[in-house]
């Protein structure tokens, strides 16, 4: 039986030329190396699997190496031959997390002491070093700070925050990035293509999006379906044996939200219960698709996708029918709907709710359009054309009357507003109607049964409700509601909500508003009076 290396160790990177995704760094390092700028002591920090350590390896072998090529090593004198086979005595390699304590920081000082053995440098690579104890920390500061000559640190860690600023000050720090998707599948590619596997593009896009920007996690995933799927790599098998959510499963639940197919909801709320996978990362996952719309249809471009080929023109297709505010009023109710999951005890429920009340939304349309619309419509160019017409006709010379043919003028009738025994009528057919019908029963459930009419003033109803939750749950109901209410009335109203034995937030801010902003000329006239006539619709008796 022949011995296997995994492909994170085979392919591993000898130079800094072979490093992907870490070109900021690797190009400083080979320019200090190159003017003579070498620091004593070095800290990379970064994600899990982004070269940190191999980085580390490669600047050790490189500034002992005996036969420089340019800032590269050239992996064919005696040191680079040692160090291939892990024998070069002058780098030592050190695991923060085994050797954490203070009695291992004073071997490593004592040892510090003693001069190169064959190298230019004695190299100390100590990695996650935000393992080591407070103690262990603060003996080694007076060391780090004044090393002996020819000494290096290179510390490698992925949680900077754990490690002392006192440490970090006498480091040069070098912050390691998640690597791309293209540059993991590039990665991915070549290593099939050396070990003679079939793969397609949108098989290495699902495990190089999986990997999180490591590249070492997407080796590790690719030797994994390769051992399960032999050289001919198969999408849906990858799928099923990562457990992944499949990408088609979401544009599915695009074409259901478009095409009103309610059906589709509880098909996709089966598939994810059958797979075994979390209604919450279902969700999540379909935030991120959203996402990717959104940057389609604002930028008109799919090159800020991460995405395979295959998807980056289905997402072009789906853009035309989604404006920017369809799809941010889905990615809310979406985050809403995942705040709320929290609390509830029957996930599944929950999730066919949410996606049925997504597949009940429907497109908005701007008002500039709607102008527009209008103003291209024949009654709306009679109108312009009357109003045009009025405007050139000359105005009238003025009659001046004597004091005696005069009338007095009736007292000018204010306009009632709508009465609310009325609105209270209508508000019950209303509930009435969200029992019956399936749609708005999904949309307002039994939210509207504790609620009431408060008050009507120009065209603004105030409902009730009794506690906080219902009111931030209908306030994304208000353009529903006011649309049963002109359906009922004949009027079109604006809905507001307040809670129960509480005024209406927004009258109060209104008058508070007017009263602050009255200046000292306005004060001789009683403010409180002239915000009660004027916002509140009231009139001076006496």
């Amino acid at each position: 039986m022949s011995s296997f290396t995994v492909s994170a160790r085979k392919y591993r990177p000898l130079k800094f030329s072979e490093v992907v995704g870490q070109e900021h760094i690797t190009s400083t390092l080979k320019n200090a190396i190159t003017l003579g700028r070498v620091a004593h002591a070095y800290l990379f920090t970064g994600p899990r699997g982004v070269g940190k350590t191999t980085t580390a390896r490669i600047l050790a072998k490189t500034l002992n190496c005996e036969n420089l090529q340019g800032a590269e090593p050239c992996d064919s004198c005696k040191s680079c031959e040692n160090f291939k086979t892990s024998q070069y005595v002058d780098v030592i390699e050190i695991d923060a997390a085994s050797n954490r304590g203070i009695d291992d920081v004073r071997t490593l000082r004592d040892s510090v002491k003693f001069a190169p053995t064959h190298g230019k440098y004695k190299v100390y690579i100590i990695d996650e070093v935000h393992m080591l104890t407070k103690e262990s920390f603060n003996a080694f500061l007076k060391t780090l700070e004044e090393p002996p000559p020819n000494i290096i640190f290179i510390f490698a860690t992925t949680e900077i925050q754990k490690v002392p600023i006192t440490i970090v000050s006498r480091c040069q720090r070098y912050d390691f990035r998640r690597i791309k998707v293209d540059v993991i599948k590039d990665q991915l590619r070549y290593i099939a293509t050396s070990e003679g596997v079939t793969i397609d593009d949108k098989t290495l896009t699902l495990i190089a999006r999986r990997a999180e920007g490591g590249l070492r996690d997407a080796e590790s995933f690719f030797d994994q379906t390769v051992a399960f799927c032999g050289k001919e790599v198969d999408y849906s098998t990858v799928i099923s044996l990562l457990n992944l959510i499949d990408d088609e499963s979401y544009f599915k639940l695009t074409k259901a939200i478009l095409d009103k197919d309610f059906k589709v909801a509880f098909e996709l709320s089966d598939e994810v219960y059958r797979h075994g996978w979390s209604f919450n990362d279902y969700l999540e996952g379909y935030t991120e698709h959203l996402r990717n719309l959104l940057t389609v249809t604002a930028t008109g471009s799919d090159s800020l996708l991460e995405t395979a080929d295959e998807y980056k023109s289905l997402y072009k297709t789906y853009a035309t029918r989604f404006s920017e505010g369809d799809i941010l009023r889905l990615i809310s109710f979406i985050t809403r709907s995942l705040y709320e999951m929290k609390s509830s005890q029957n996930h599944r429920i929950k999730f066919e709710l949410t996606l049925s009340f997504l597949i009940s939304l429907e497109n908005s349309t701007r008002i500039s359009e709607l102008i527009s619309q209008l103003s291209d419509s024949p009654a709306g160019g009679e109108k312009k054309k009357s109003l045009a017409e009025k405007k050139s006709e000359p105005a009238p010379s003025p009659v001046i009357a004597s004091p005696e043919t005069v009338e007095k003028p009736e007292a000018v009738r204010q306009p009632q507003p709508e009465k609310t025994d009325d609105l209270n009528f209508a508000f019950e057919q209303i509930r009435k109607k969200v029992v019956y019908d399936k749609s708005l029963h999904l949309a307002f459930g039994d939210s509207l049964s504790g609620a009431k009419i408060r008050s009507e003033f120009r065209g603004e109803i105030d409902i009730q409700v009794p506690d906080f939750r219902t009111r931030e749950m209908l306030q994304g109901l208000a353009g529903q509601l006011s649309t049963e209410f002109e359906k009922i009335t004949g009027r079109e109203f604006r809905i507001i909500f307040s809670l129960t034995g509480r005024p209406s937030e927004e009258k109060a801010a209104d008058i508070e508003s007017y009263i602050t902003k009255s200046t000292a000329s306005q004060m001789k006239n009683d403010p409180f009076e002239k915000a009660i006539t004027e916002i509140l619709g009231g009139e001076r008796i006496a």
